[in-house]
């Protein structure tokens, strides 16, 4: 016998299993047997009301050894590659989640990655937070696991349709992560936890025949009749009789190489602005209502979203005690991103506030072309970079100074280890964004009653949120419209967002050429 029921738990009984155990005894009445078993199955927080409370949907069973519906599933790879050589451009969670469907489905992945594996990235990373030396084949962007390795390891999405999300975050567990993962309503790992869980899933590909190459960054296609013949890393040719295109968001180079082969690109639509960042114990304190936090909640996090001229308004990849980190890909640009430990501790919360940037009003203003939203976009990226010195220092302002287009008040303290220095972003930014931004964040503020503080520093630039670059492809065999054996997938084609929905949509490319 099995039921399915919700309980709402204060936070301080969370961890107390005889206290849910009684919940559970009053809540399903049953007479006979006495004795049950319960596995939650998933786990959120509701924060809307004075009394924070966990919500938890829970299974309970009178079979002491039951599954739930993730621990049921078991993913088997074989190293029988009857099916031929599937050549993989990139190693991020598309590429790396593509890599193991093949295995699954009877195919050999190859995966060429232009950057380093987990551990010698480490290296760039250094390089980059504390000299400001960009590597541009290593550093937050690119490098094995892609931008999510060392970029927080948020595990949310919408994306429903690409597969089952389950199933990702399945494979997951089975590689290291924690099992919470499976029931948290936003999962996390954490980046200082992602890089084993990934270096785990490369043993998994090699120890199955698969192959993993390093520091194999992908110059050329050779082209026939609407095929791809080969593709070109370090002067070798890789042949396969499938091709599977998944660089990332910001491999600007391998759009620039397929526009000068003719193939098919697109300006998309991308979003762009800054980054915040608050004290955490003021998140805290604006979303729990109270001060401390109890020691059973997380740091506390938020989604916002306003429409200005109708257009979105919106937070990104929110951090909760997190640390905002430099993730330029090139010299000579100010980029940054954000991202968490496993045990969120650090004293700052900081998200992406950005703003839609669409294809059409950028054509308004002379942007035109396959390329203008990715030229407007380097454009803004190099000019922040050219008012500071050289370094990585990004420029920042106080957000009320920000808002009131202003410069009196100092900043605030920063998790930003390459430094902050003082300067009017106001300025510095398209004014049609920084308009919009400030008239999101006057709405965040009656949203969220304290979020509009002079304790907040805004950073620029937060421009890396999607690809500005579709490459197309067909709905039902997912080639490229041209070349019938390319399949473009993830972010760099435009087709996810975050590391749930590339992953899935790796998978789901697989699939869908093998027939499943």
């Amino acid at each position: 016998m099995q039921k399915e029921i919700e309980l709402k738990v204060e936070p301080k009984y969370i961890n107390d299993d005889q206290y849910i155990q009684n919940l559970i005894d009053k809540k399903i009445k049953w007479k006979s047997p006495s004795t049950f078993f319960y596995k939650v199955i998933k786990k959120s927080i509701d924060a809307r009301k004075a009394k924070v409370i966990y919500v938890l949907r829970v299974l309970v069973s009178t079979q002491k050894d039951f599954k739930t519906d993730a621990e049921a599933i078991d993913v088997q790879y074989s190293p029988n590659h009857s099916k031929g050589d599937v050549v993989i451009i990139g190693a991020g969670p598309a590429g790396y989640f593509a890599a193991l469907q093949c295995l699954e489905l009877g195919y050999r992945p190859v995966i060429l990655e232009r950057g380093k594996d987990v551990r010698a990235r480490r290296r760039d990373l250094k390089a980059i937070q504390q000299d400001g030396i960009v590597n541009p084949h290593s550093n937050y962007c690119f490098g094995e696991g892609g931008a999510g390795t060392y970029s927080d390891g948020k595990l949310y999405t919408r994306s429903k349709k690409r597969g089952k999300i389950i199933k990702v975050l399945k494979i997951l567990v089975d590689h290291g992560a924690k099992s919470d993962i499976l029931v948290d309503a936003h999962p996390h790992i954490g980046s200082n936890k992602l890089p084993k869980i990934i270096s785990n899933i490369r043993e998994t590909i090699e120890s199955n025949g698969g192959e993993v190459l390093f520091d194999h960054h992908v110059t050329d296609f050779e082209l026939n009749n609407n095929r791809v013949e080969s593709v070109i890393a370090n002067e070798k040719r890789f042949v396969a009789q499938k091709y599977i295109l998944a660089t990332g968001h910001s491999a600007r180079d391998i759009y620039n190489l397929l526009h000068k082969h003719s193939i098919q690109i697109e300006a998309k639509d991308f979003a762009l602005g800054i980054r915040i960042e608050h004290p955490q114990p003021l998140i805290d304190q604006i979303q729990y209502k109270q001060f401390p936090r109890h020691e059973n909640l997380p740091a506390a996090s938020y989604r916002l979203v306003a429409q200005v001229d109708d257009l979105g308004v919106f937070s990104f990849c929110m951090c909760p005690g997190g640390l905002i980190v430099p993730a330029a890909t090139a010299p000579g640009e100010i980029v940054v991103n954000g991202m968490s430990l496993s045990r969120r501790d650090s004293p700052y919360a900081n998200s992406g506030i950005v703003t839609s940037v669409s294809v059409e009003e950028l054509a308004s203003i002379g942007y035109d072309g396959t390329f203008a939203c990715m030229n407007f976009q380097k454009e803004v990226e190099h000019h922040l970079f050219e008012n500071g010195d050289g370094s990585q220092k990004a420029p920042a302002q106080n957000l009320i100074d920000f808002v009131n287009e202003n410069d009196m008040l100092q900043l605030n303290d920063s998790s930003y280890i390459p430094g902050l220095y003082k300067a009017p972003l106001h300025e510095l930014l398209p004014d049609f964004i920084f308009q919009r931004l400030k008239q999101g964040l006057l709405v965040f503020g009656h949203k969220l009653e304290g979020y509009f503080s002079d304790e907040a520093n805004v950073v620029g630039l937060e421009s890396r949120t999607s690809a500005p670059i579709r490459i197309p492809r067909q709905p039902d065999t997912l080639t490229h419209p041209q070349i019938s054996n390319l399949y473009p997938c993830g972010e760099g084609a435009g087709f996810a967002g975050g590391i749930l929905s590339a992953a899935m949509d790796g998978q789901k490319v697989v699939k869908t050429f093998d027939g499943v």
